[in-house]
């Protein structure tokens, strides 16, 4: 009877202890323990140029001329500046700037010269990212001695072109021009010049 007392009390006093700290009571041993999971750290975010065009842009330019004027060419080097602004609508660009091209071409034998060429510049072209192919045309006007005559005659020009990003700022690039422009100062002479030219350009 005594031992039975002690069962009893002994009893209760576990349940009083099971009750009081929460732990489960299994009658088949000890309760399986819960594994938070884990969670993996995120990844680092790398920031690289999504390819949008917008915004405005300056830049330099050194190229190689083939001039005909009438019977008589020339070739030489030329070099100038540019710039202008760009939209970019997603997939397409266009955009709208000026250059300049200094030239130092002689047309031979003393017949004159291609001085420079000043362009209004649009542009139309495909955006693949860091590369814009683009077709450019517009307004042309020209300094040059065509015979007896030293003048500056308005023309037009077309051409194709690509740039790339190096990075946000800055691009490298080249274009492919064919500028003419017909009856140069009333002297019956058509003056055409194709001028290939690389580029590097600041965007802002």
């Amino acid at each position: 009877m005594k031992n039975a007392r002690k069962f009893t009390a002994g009893a209760a006093l576990a349940a009083v202890m099971v009750a009081g700290f929460g732990l489960p009571a299994m009658a088949g041993g000890m309760a399986t323990p819960i594994v938070e999971p884990t969670i993996a750290p995120a990844a680092p975010v790398v920031m690289q140029r999504g390819g949008d065009w917008t915004g405005g842009y300056v830049g330099a330019q050194l190229g190689y001329g083939d001039v005909s004027a009438g019977a008589n060419d020339g070739t030489g080097a030329t070099y100038g500046v540019h710039g202008g602004y760009d939209h970019d609508f997603g997939r397409w660009v266009a955009g709208v700037g000026l250059d300049w091209d200094k030239t130092d071409i002689d047309l031979g034998a003393g017949t004159g010269s291609l001085d420079d060429i000043a362009r209004l510049k649009f542009r139309v072209g495909a955006d693949l990212g860091r590369t814009l192919v683009y077709a450019t045309a517009g307004p042309a006007r020209a300094s040059a001695s065509v015979g007896a005559i030293n003048d500056t005659d308005s023309g037009w020009y077309a051409g194709i072109g690509a740039d790339y990003g190096l990075n946000d700022r800055w691009t490298v690039g080249g274009e492919v021009l064919t500028n003419q422009f017909d009856n140069f100062g009333g002297t019956g002479i058509d003056v055409e010049a194709t001028t290939v030219t690389a580029k590097v350009g600041l965007r802002f």
